[in-house]
């Protein structure tokens, strides 16, 4: 909360900022692509407005997670507090910035009237699923990025790369006879997982699979790289 606070310090709107920004960006983008993809209004925009939010909350994890330590560097040396509070602090931070772009696109579906089935009910397993797989995202690349400055440079480029071959700006069904495209990407399966309920849509087996699976690889291998190297984390920094 106090990460919040000191970003948006002396600002009179304060952390309404993030919801008004996002609002911006995500009626620009409508007014463009609805032309472009040929698309009515009142489908296209709830689409995307949970693809740019959702997004949003992924590659802020990922991109943050690389910088968990670095950031933390004056505490770690000087306090002894277990690493999970740094990667606490990063992912509830990130999560209350979720929240405020996602009242946005509450207030479009319900403009938009889009209907509420019972799948929304897996909506909050989902995001819980995200936290804990930026919790360990947190570990691993926070720890490997500690050690080499160069990879947050690199997965800022490559998150930009992913951005434009996920399907945040532009439909699934327009990949028709590629989906294989989209199945090997494991951050289009966490984007379904949260988007597909709120839009009343079916969430693909798949993605659930996809998702628990990549979730648990990255647990076992943030605990192994830790199990080995935690000790030197503090002289890396």
């Amino acid at each position: 909360m106090q990460d919040i606070r000191q970003r948006y310090r002396r600002s009179t709107l304060g952390p309404v900022w993030i919801t008004l920004s996002t609002l911006v960006s995500i009626v620009a983008l409508a007014v463009v692509y609805t032309k472009i993809f040929n698309i009515p209004a009142e489908k296209y925009l709830p689409f995307l407005t949970l693809g740019v939010v959702v997004w949003g909350l992924l590659s802020t994890l990922v991109l943050e997670a690389c910088g968990v330590f670095i950031s933390a560097e004056s505490i770690i040396k000087q306090v002894n507090l277990p690493f999970g509070v740094h990667v606490a602090r990063m992912v509830w931070r990130n999560y209350i910035v979720f929240f405020h772009n996602f009242f946005v696109a509450i207030l479009i579906l319900i403009y938009m009237g889009t209907p509420i089935k019972a799948g929304v009910i897996t909506v909050p397993l989902a995001l819980l699923l995200v936290a804990v797989t930026g919790a360990a995202a947190g570990y691993l690349l926070g720890a490997i990025c500690t050690r080499f400055r160069d990879i947050p440079q690199l997965l800022a480029s490559l998150m930009t790369v992913l951005f434009y071959v996920t399907p945040v700006i532009w439909t699934p069904s327009m990949l028709k006879g590629h989906e294989e495209l989209m199945n090997f990407n494991p951050l289009f399966h966490y984007l379904e997982i949260v988007r597909a309920p709120l839009l009343g849509d079916p969430v693909p087996e798949v993605s659930w699979a996809v998702a628990l699976g990549f979730t648990a690889t990255l647990i076992l291998a943030a605990h192994l790289f830790l199990k080995r190297y935690r000790n030197r984390i503090a002289f890396w920094l």
